[in-house]
């Protein structure tokens, strides 16, 4: 299993106080060093933290993937066919979330995102939907071309009960498992954690987990070479 670290706080951090610091680009390259497996940022309508520089110059500059999370409108669209990232996750978008609130819906949406992916295929742009564990969605997902989905981990995340924990967890399972079986690359992401990583990184299917606020917190703490490295250790050794 993969880990793809999302550095838009970063941006966030540095957009507060309208400064040029801290420079997200400069972080991804850290984290690089420090053994991530690859880079994650959503460029929104709005840019509300990371921007069009900011894309641009990480798929210049770093070396391991840059996934780009992006609304599917023509504006961002046309950006994504320009910088050619190594994926594009199209993603549901609000103005008035702090953050991504849930999977995309790929039925009620399919003629549009079909076109969406037609056009960054055009581009040789692989692309990936997120979605809800939900296997109509999947299915959705594996009819209009999709290389990868990414489930959207924030119900397990936010379960409390332990029965709601291995209900959600079983829900991610048996999604992985039948994208799988449909050809799909599978990803993960929303609200994992150094605890709830412990018992995610049992799914076999999934390749690749995006965390972000949960590293980011960590490594105010300890750093981010340690606040990596820890999340490396519990994916390798969740059981240590």
């Amino acid at each position: 299993m993969r880990f793809s670290l999302n550095i838009d706080h970063i941006a966030t951090l540095r957009n507060a106080r309208g400064e040029v610091t801290p420079d997200p680009v400069a972080f991804a390259l850290m984290a690089e060093q420090f053994g991530v497996d690859g880079i994650v940022v959503h460029l929104r309508e709005d840019r509300r933290h990371i921007n069009e520089r900011d894309v641009r110059l990480l798929r210049e500059l770093i070396t391991t993937k840059l996934d780009l999370e992006m609304a599917a409108v023509e504006e961002i669209i046309d950006i994504a066919c320009d910088v050619q990232p190594e994926l594009a996750t199209i993603v549901p978008e609000r103005r008035q979330e702090l953050t991504t609130e849930g999977g995309i819906n790929v039925i009620d949406n399919i003629s549009h995102l079909r076109k969406t992916i037609e056009t960054l295929h055009g581009a040789e742009v692989p692309v990936s939907l997120f979605i809800e564990p939900d296997l109509n969605q999947i299915d959705a997902a594996a009819e209009i071309n999709a290389d990868f989905i990414e489930i959207h981990t924030g119900h397990y995340a936010n379960a409390v009960s332990e029965e709601d924990i291995y209900d959600e967890l079983e829900r991610v399972r048996v999604a992985a498992k039948h994208a799988k079986k449909l050809g799909l690359g599978v990803n993960a992401g929303h609200g994992l954690n150094y605890i709830n990583m412990k018992e995610f990184v049992a799914i076999d299917d999934i390749d690749e987990v995006s965390i972000g606020h949960a590293v980011l917190a960590r490594s105010i703490f300890v750093g981010l070479e340690k606040a990596v490295k820890e999340m490396k250790e519990i994916i390798r050794y969740p059981n240590k």
